[in-house]
Formats: structure tokens, sequence, C-alpha cells
């Protein structure tokens, strides 16, 4: 691996924010720090960049032990929600700070600001202040001036999360075009789990301060581990094990072996299938039009179920519907609700 975080611990008082956790990222690799508010995504970022002292543990660049080397010294970029640029200086003299206090000629600073300028998208910007922007195009250029300095890893703590949707979304877009095209090694927090799947190549879900599941996007959308990931990544439908062997016992095939209390189906919305019926099991409780899908919630002997439909066919409340749920679209996953995880 390129960078690794190995058995972090971090305490503030008697309160542990990071118990004993290991992420690594590997050479070019777009990683997530996925996780609720306070979880402990955003300490390790910053015990990663710097900007905070470790307890226990060790974090290494390949075979560079980093754990006692300053923020300055580590090579990192680091781009934050809240922006950061310094509002008395130009655009280009923001971008180009990282490399005027490493003391690099002039003109080479301002080819490689009209190269940055030209990558996120705003050539006409250089001579503007950041108040003259909008905080979508002042968090391009934040990104630009992390990346000017040419960093061994970029970090990224929750970059989007300031912005309205339609921003986010475009900007989420150039931010994964960008980092495929550089190749800088990237580690980005996040609590929005669109974001995480949308961008990462490999997500680290974090909760209470440790980690709880490491994968790739669709590794923990269709295969998460715990009640607590199903629950966190996307939409799901979670049923006890003895209701689901009370009415629909096929389900069971897949379950692994143990207690009935160990394991809860996990069942997305999108994977049942809907259809009116007289006699149907199921009756319609709410119906929510999206646009490009609707979300029924149905009442059925399984429980409280949200179903996801797409195409021209609708449903009114109060109707009689049945419901097929395949076999194999059921995951069984671990109830850590006992753990307080959920």
């Amino acid at each position: 691996m390129y960078l690794t975080a190995r058995n972090v611990t971090k305490r503030f008082g008697s309160f542990i924010a990071l118990d004993n956790v290991t992420v690594s990222i590997g050479p070019g690799e777009f990683v997530c720090l996925l996780g609720p508010s306070g979880c402990g995504k955003t300490t390790l970022l910053r015990l990663i960049a710097g900007l905070a002292d470790l307890d226990e543990g060790d974090i290494r660049l390949k075979e560079e032990d980093l754990s006692r080397t300053p923020a300055r010294k580590r090579g990192f970029g680091i781009v934050f929600q809240s922006y950061s640029l310094f509002p008395n200086m130009t655009i280009a003299e923001n971008i180009g700070y990282g490399l005027k206090i490493r003391n690099t000629p002039a003109a080479d600073i301002a080819a490689r600001v009209t190269e940055l300028l030209e990558l996120v998208k705003l050539p006409q910007a250089a001579d503007k202040f950041p108040g003259q922007l909008s905080g979508g195009q002042q968090q391009r250029i934040a990104l630009a001036r992390a990346i000017a300095v040419e960093p061994r890893v970029l970090l990224l703590d929750e970059p989007l999360s300031a912005l309205d949707a339609k921003v986010r979304g475009e900007l989420r877009s150039e931010i994964s075009h960008l980092q495929r095209q550089l190749g800088i090694p990237t580690l980005m927090v996040t609590h929005d789990q669109e974001e995480a799947l949308a961008l990462a190549d490999k997500i680290i879900c974090m909760n209470q301060g440790t980690v709880v599941q490491t994968g790739s996007p669709e590794d923990l959308y269709n295969r998460p581990a715990t009640r607590f990931v199903a629950d966190f990544i996307g939409t799901s439908n979670l049923v006890e094990t003895a209701r689901v062997r009370e009415v629909q016992p096929d389900l069971l095939a897949t379950r692994p072996e143990g207690e009935d209390a160990a394991y809860v189906a996990c069942i997305r919305p999108e994977h049942i299938i809907l259809n009116p019926a007289a006699d149907g099991r199921a009756t319609v409780r709410s119906v929510s039009f999206l646009g490009n899908m609707c979300r029924v919630e149905v009442d059925d002997p399984l429980g409280l179920l949200t179903v996801e439909t797409h195409g021209a066919k609708s449903y009114r409340e109060g109707e009689a519907v049945d419901l097929t749920i395949p076999r194999e679209m059921c995951t069984w996953v671990a109830d850590d609700i006992s753990e307080g995880a959920s």
C-alpha cells in the first residue's frame, strides 16, 4: 500500500475518538471515509494530515514513518469544507502560494497557475479575489491550490457539503475527473453515502471510532456486513429472522449458520417487484413521486416495506398489491444493534 495509518488510537480526555483503526490507500486510489457525524472520520484525516498528534499507532507513506513529521513537511494537499482561501490575495496568488513559499521561480509559478486555472475551468479568474467568486468556484480554486505543489496525497475534508445540490453534483464529477487524470492518491471525508458511492474506488465505513467495513462501493451496497452498514448506505428494508421464517421462509436459504437473533434480512427497495392484485398480501400506505421513480411504502406481513418502482405504472394509497422478493436479492447481515451501532 502507498499510505497506511495502522492501529491508530486518539483520545480526548476519557473519550476515545479512534480505537485501534487501520486504513490504507493504494497508488492512485480514491478512498472515502464514510460515516455519521462524530464517528471519528475527520479526526482520522487530521491525524494523517499531521494537524493532530497520535496517541498510539503510526502513519507510513511507503516505508517512511510520518507519525512525528510536521504537517508542512508531509507533502500533502488539503482541501477543507470552508475553502480557506486568503481573501486579500488574488486567485493567482492563492493558487501559487504554496509554490512561492517553496521559492519556486516566478515564471514557473505563473505557468503552473495558468495550467491549473485551465484544469479547473476558470481561466479568466486569475486577477479576481475569492469574494468575487461563487462557492463552487472558490472550491475549485481551493482544489487547484492543493494540487499546485504536486502533493504526495490529496486530503479532502467534506469539500462539497457547503454547496447546493446542483453545484455539488457538478463539482463531484469534476473532482473525480481531475483525480483520475492526475492519479493523486486521495482520501476524502464525507457523511454523504451517495457522494462516496459515486466517487470512491474504496469506501471505509466508520462508526463510533472504529472501521465497520471496507470495500468497493459495490461491495458495501450489495454485500453489507452489518445492520449499521446496510442502514447507512442506501435505503434498506431490514427484517428480523423470526418474521422471515413465519412469512417467507424461502428467503432463509441464503442465511448464514447461527442463531436467529444474530442476523437480519436486508432487502433493497429496487429489488422488490410490486404488482396490483385485488387479493394481494400487502396494502399501499403512501406513494412519493420522485421524478425518475416512485417510492411506495407498503404494509406487508414482513412489516412496513419501502419499494422503488420505475416506469409509468402508478399506485394509490389503500390499494391492494402483491410483491415478489427474489431469494437471491435477499442479503443477510450481522445484527449489530445490540452494540449500539444502529
